[in-house]
């Protein structure tokens, strides 16, 4: 590998600073990963990866990314909690990659809750 630019260097810290906003204290928008033993038994770890794989795409600034533990509701697991500020927050259940995909595509980024998948609201 050559020496580094400026300009490397500052797409270095574009990016960098981008990851830290990602999972920041920023934002009227947060989804909760519960990643307690049960929930990473269940798949959690995945939900998680395509979650920051669709938001690194998604290109908002607003929307806050937390892992959590244990809902105390491991039949249900892996659970994502959708939180929007000034709405009900959303529990989604039997969460997937793909399922992890449309929530995030529908209801983080168009607010339309995907019933299909919601455990509970409030």
């Amino acid at each position: 590998m050559g020496k580094l630019t400026i300009q490397d260097l500052k797409k270095i810290k574009e990016n960098a600073s981008k990851k830290m906003t990602l999972r920041g204290e920023k934002g009227d928008i947060k989804v909760i990963v519960h990643m307690g033993t049960c929930g990473i038994a269940a798949g959690a770890r995945e939900v998680m990866e395509t979650l920051m794989e669709e938001l690194g795409q998604a290109d908002h600034e607003n929307i806050q990314v937390v892992a959590s533990g244990c809902l105390g509701m491991c039949s249900s697991e892996p659970n994502v909690t959708v939180e929007i500020q000034g709405k009900t927050p959303v529990i989604y259940q039997h969460m997937n990659a793909n399922k992890m995909r449309q929530v995030f595509k529908r209801h983080v980024l168009k607010g339309e809750v995907q019933t299909d998948f919601a455990l509970a609201r409030g």
